[in-house]
């Protein structure tokens, strides 16, 4: 196969693409091998639902991970998904268990070392699921080519990634082939390592920071201009939690610059979608999040209660597979039906490190307060 898409005119990015395949492939053989504490999973707590999936992976599987998040979005059942950069297949098979046998997980990657051990056990879960046939494939690929690996035009519903993008030479080709194979109304939902600041060509150079998932992050402001660039409506920012590279040696190189690990929504919404503030109140029912769901930072959604939308949520929930999990009222927030009373959104940064200090102080609060108490607002 071709050395990437762009291999024969620009050697930087086969030799990128060449880099990674040999430590991920070859210099790492387990996830103790990192030399930073870049790639290592969230502080945030599992959810018992996916603790219970997670146990039913193979151990060869789980040992060759290397993500940098948990990435499980809501409401699955019977989607056909897509993980970028699937490594060792561990995300796959979590969330073949989560899709259902009716759903379809797909998994990309262009390191064979990692496929051939995701491949080795498709037998084994199909058959620890419970299920007829396997709903889980893995194709190698580059995640910046998708169309070249046989990917098609608007084909899944979520596109997933855990702590890759970073690894990528040109990551503005790998949105752009994100929005190309989602369905209208179809959601990115990754995890990633991002820095406060563009990193010089000469840390990026740099064949263990590349490789620890450093000085490929990106700036934070970069990824909000590439994705809605690319069409993408403006990234919500669900997490964020501060890294520490936890090497000496690796510190002194990078100076002062600062990275978080953070997870973004990025929505593909039909051409002109209305976006109009309107009241919503969630139905209770997807699988593990029943009383709560916590859309992103901003927004967490609790059974039954009516809640203020802004106009970008409003048209993200009623474009998309969260369609049928809300009602929607758009006459206007004057009146409501629960008695002129609703919650409101938190103010929180769209700057993941901003966010990261507002979390840690327990500052997060609403925006308006009102009588319903925190985070709420009355109707007049």
């Amino acid at each position: 196969m071709a050395d990437g898409p762009t291999a024969a005119s620009n050697t930087a990015v086969a030799s990128v693409y060449n880099d990674v395949k040999e430590y991920y492939g070859k210099t790492l053989k387990k996830t103790s091998d990192l030399k930073s504490n870049a790639c290592v999973p969230s502080a945030k707590p599992v959810p018992a639902y996916v603790r219970k999936v997670i146990a039913e992976i193979h151990p060869d599987v789980v040992a060759k991970y290397y993500g940098c998040g948990l990435v499980v979005p809501e409401c699955l059942e019977c989607c056909r998904v897509l993980d970028l950069g699937c490594g060792s297949g561990r995300d796959c098979y979590m969330l073949s268990q989560l899709v259902g046998e009716k759903g379809h997980v797909t998994g990309i990657d262009m390191t064979e070392d990692q496929l051939e051990v995701a491949r080795k056990y498709i037998d084994y879960h199909t058959q620890r699921f419970g299920y007829k046939k396997p709903n889980v494939n893995f194709v190698q690929g580059y995640i910046e080519a998708l169309a070249e690996a046989g990917l098609e035009e608007k084909s899944y519903d979520i596109i997933i990634s855990n702590c890759v993008v970073n690894l990528s030479p040109d990551k503005a080709s790998v949105l752009r082939e994100a929005y190309r194979v989602l369905k209208d109304g179809g959601e990115l939902y990754f995890s990633d390592v991002y820095s406060d600041a563009r990193i010089t060509e000469d840390l990026k150079a740099n064949k263990v920071l590349w490789g620890e998932c450093l000085s490929g992050a990106l700036w934070w402001e970069d990824l909000i201009r590439l994705a809605e660039e690319v069409g993408f409506c403006k990234p919500r920012l669900v997490t964020a939690s501060i890294i520490t590279v936890g090497n000496k040696e690796l510190e002194k190189l990078l100076g002062n610059y600062k990275f978080v690990s953070a997870t973004y929504r990025l929505f593909k919404l039909p051409k002109g979608s209305e976006k109009k503030s309107c009241l919503v109140m969630y139905n209770g029912e997807i699988t593990g999040v029943e009383e709560s769901f916590e859309f992103d930072a901003q927004y967490t959604f609790k059974v039954d209660k009516e809640m203020e939308v802004d106009g970008d949520v409003a048209s993200i929930l009623s474009n998309s597979r969260f369609s049928g999990e809300f009602t929607f009222q758009h006459q206007g927030l004057k009146t409501s039906g629960s008695g002129g009373c609703w919650a409101k959104p938190k103010a929180v940064s769209v700057d993941p490190f901003e966010l990261v200090q507002q979390l840690g102080s327990a500052s997060v609060t609403a925006s308006i307060g009102g009588c319903c108490g925190d985070q709420q607002s009355c109707g007049q």
